[in-house]
């Protein structure tokens, strides 16, 4: 397997999970690397290419979905195909991959301790403060809820380069004032500084998950600052995707 991110969390044996880098992959200038965005303007045939290299790679199917910065969490099967309007994604069969693409938003993965169930989410901030992430826990009710749940937290933008306005944070502060920890002035009037991951570390452990793993909003997960293995839209405009996958084997 190429130079990705396995992450380091005490999933059951059954359940893999992986978050790809820029290694690998056909793509070209931009795009350069493995980009798993057929949306972003890179040529079709090499995007196909590099999904059929993970494929490949996960020994597993990548169930790919338009994500719309919402809530809904979608349910695969056998029968699942790529496009679905989306922002998460929860299976219990063998072989399927909940995969979110990413390219300075959060992916969450998700397993239960017994590895029955395993759920992906895109967070960026409209998903985040709308409540994609507790939407995505509520999945697990039947595996015992919360409780029984963990989490692992994805490369994402970080907070020295995440500069959003007023609105971003009344958003987050209308839901719990303790978010406003996550902002820090920016320097500009009306402009805050925000720890996406933070952010989401806080809203799961309210949703009753205690067991949290991997992004710390630490510079080494921040997207924008590590141009060489991370995609980023803020830092490029124009820019691939990569992906987190959680799949049981």
């Amino acid at each position: 397997m190429p130079d990705w991110l396995v992450p380091d969390w005490p999933a059951p044996a059954s359940v893999r999970a992986v978050c790809t880098t820029r290694e690998g992959g056909v793509s070209v200038g931009s795009f350069q690397g493995l980009n798993l965005g057929g949306h972003v303007g890179d040529d079709p045939e090499k995007v196909q290419s590099n999904r059929a290299c993970l494929r490949d790679a996960l020994g597993a199917r990548p169930v790919f979905l338009e994500q719309v910065h919402g809530t809904q969490v979608l349910s695969l099967d056998a029968q699942s195909v790529d496009g679905a309007s989306a922002d998460a994604c929860t299976t219990t069969e063998r072989g399927i991959a909940c995969t979110i693409m990413v390219a300075d938003c959060l992916p969450v993965l998700f397993t239960d301790e017994n590895g029955r169930r395993v759920a992906a989410a895109h967070a960026g901030w409209r998903g985040l403060a709308a409540g994609v992430l507790e939407r995505t826990v509520e999945a697990f009710e039947a595996e015992g809820g919360a409780s029984n749940v963990m989490a692992w937290l994805g490369p994402c933008i970080g907070s020295d380069a995440f500069e959003v306005g007023d609105e971003v944070r009344a958003a987050f502060e209308a839901g719990s004032p303790a978010a406003g920890a996550c902002f820090r002035p920016a320097g500009t009037p009306g402009k805050w500084m925000a720890d996406l991951a933070g952010l989401a570390r806080q809203r799961l452990q309210a949703a009753g998950i205690a067991r949290l793993h991997g992004n710390d909003s630490s510079e080494a997960w921040c997207t924008v600052h590590n141009p060489l293995r991370f995609f980023s839209h803020r830092r490029d405009r124009v820019s691939g995707r990569f992906a987190a996958c959680l799949w049981r084997v």
